[in-house]
């Protein structure tokens, strides 16, 4: 295991209205910040998403179960946020419920907002920590720096 200590710096508040793309939105505030690391938490509503519940096998390089939302849905949602060489990457998982259905994943790509969605992103101050390429997993991973 590797760690480092950091603090929290700024915090942003957003809402995200009714189809806005939550993953876009939460990059656009990073890049506009010059933030380097956060911490984010959502609630509110979604009404697409596709998003990751597991590999399909526990094998290496894992090969992703993809899931969708593919209408509104309550959800709650932490993750983080550190760039890569080039860019911002948000790693953020998430409940969405809907009646007494439950689903539960890695929201990846095709986020959009349902009525509203808020958001809090924690910058964290004082780390070196970026995101990298594994080669054993063939997925970006975080990669804290000594």
């Amino acid at each position: 295991m590797k760690y480092q200590s950091g603090r929290p710096g700024r915090i942003f508040i957003a809402r995200f209205e009714d189809e806005d793309d939550v993953l876009a939105g939460l990059e656009q505030i990073v890049r506009e910040n010059d933030v380097q690391a956060a911490h984010v938490v959502l609630v509110g509503g979604m009404r697409a998403g596709d998003f990751v519940v597991g590999p399909e096998e526990e094998t290496f390089p894992p090969k992703p179960m993809w899931r969708k939302l593919a209408e509104s849905h309550e959800t709650l949602g932490v993750g983080t946020i550190f760039w890569d060489d080039k860019k911002p990457r948000v790693h953020l998982h998430g409940a969405f419920g809907k009646a007494d259905s439950v689903k539960v994943g890695c929201l990846r790509d095709h986020s959009r907002a349902f009525l509203v969605l808020e958001a809090i992103v924690t910058e964290i101050d004082g780390v070196a920590i970026r995101r990298a390429l594994d080669p054993v997993s063939g997925m970006v991973l975080l990669r804290i720096e000594d």
